[in-house]
């Protein structure tokens, strides 16, 4: 019990990073620089990461970490960056807390993958909690953050659904790091070309560099597959939802954002949105009949992220 509750608390600060990530982002973190702000994110703790995990790439998983690190780190950073910026910490957080529906859905477009109804009341609800959440913003939003948040779910959600469909024979943070790092290299010369020279570090942005790169990515990344594999998937499906509560609490208590009646109701449905379109994990299945000196053990499901 006590060993279950420590990797609980540990994997929690997996998404209470990633939820504050969009406040350091929005305030500390120059505007002008996605481009930048994605790759400083993402090589530094790719090599890091590369580093714990020590493990080489083989035969078809070099041209999919290159994809797939174009997908999940270096579009999906880049949008996350100026969603970050072009809206209200809590209004990005709650947005995005949509994804594991849009992944669902991307899932049964792209891989015909059929949700159960369970599903499809989830991605209704979410897809509300939302509307209602930006309804309650007060004040126009902005269309074009707005627009990059939607961008960020599509893309991460395409690169979730190839993920799945090549996890056999791949470990999880080995996978991870290979792609932080080709997304970060990717992003380098793209970086220089369009927006220049790095950013300059100061006593501001480097400590907010060294947090959105060490704890909400390498760190956060290397808790949230060690949760995974000592705890169940659906506790670690669970501990996900802190991602967005630790955005609006942190964009409340520090950037000053509104939280009214009606955005405290738009959260509470994405969260519902997210527990019903949570994928479940099937149960072991049942020993086969005894057939000649003894029984054929059940095979236990996989476990898989459900962030």
């Amino acid at each position: 019990m006590e060993a279950n509750l420590r990797w609980v608390l540990l994997t929690a600060v997996a998404p209470l990073a990633w939820g504050a990530n969009y406040y350091v982002t929005h305030a500390y973190l120059p505007a002008d620089r996605p481009l930048w702000g994605a790759a400083l994110r993402a090589l530094p703790a790719g090599l890091l990461l590369l580093a714990l995990a020590r493990r080489r790439q083989h035969g078809p998983w070099w041209w999919r970490s290159a994809l797939l690190g174009l997908l999940n780190t270096a579009v999906f950073f880049v949008l996350l960056y100026l969603a970050s910026h072009l809206l209200p910490t809590s209004t990005a957080a709650t947005v995005m807390a949509a994804s594991p529906l849009a992944m669902l859905l991307t899932a049964w477009a792209l891989a015909g993958q059929h949700p159960q109804r369970a599903h499809l009341a989830g991605a209704v609800v979410g897809l509300g909690g939302v509307a209602l959440t930006l309804l309650g913003a007060g004040g126009a939003v902005d269309g074009a953050g707005l627009a990059a948040s939607v961008a960020a779910m599509l893309v991460s959600s395409v690169g979730y659904v190839l993920a799945a469909r090549w996890r056999d024979g791949a470990d999880p943070l080995a996978a991870t790091s290979w792609q932080l790092t080709a997304g970060g290299l990717m992003l380098l010369p793209v970086a220089v070309v369009v927006e220049g020279a790095p950013p300059a570090m100061d006593a501001r942005t480097l400590p907010a560099f060294g947090y959105v790169t060490l704890v909400a990515t390498a760190l956060a990344f290397a808790l949230w597959f060690a949760g995974l594999r000592h705890l169940p998937a659906g506790t670690v499906g669970l501990l996900g939802l802190l991602n967005p509560l630790a955005g609006v609490l942190l964009g409340v208590a520090l950037a000053g954002e509104g939280l009214g009646a009606r955005r405290l109701c738009g959260l509470a449905l994405v969260l519902a949105g997210v527990l019903l379109g949570r994928p479940r994990t099937r149960p072991p299945a049942p020993a086969a009949e005894p057939t000649g000196r003894g029984r054929s053990p059940a095979v236990p499901s996989g476990r898989r992220p459900t962030s």
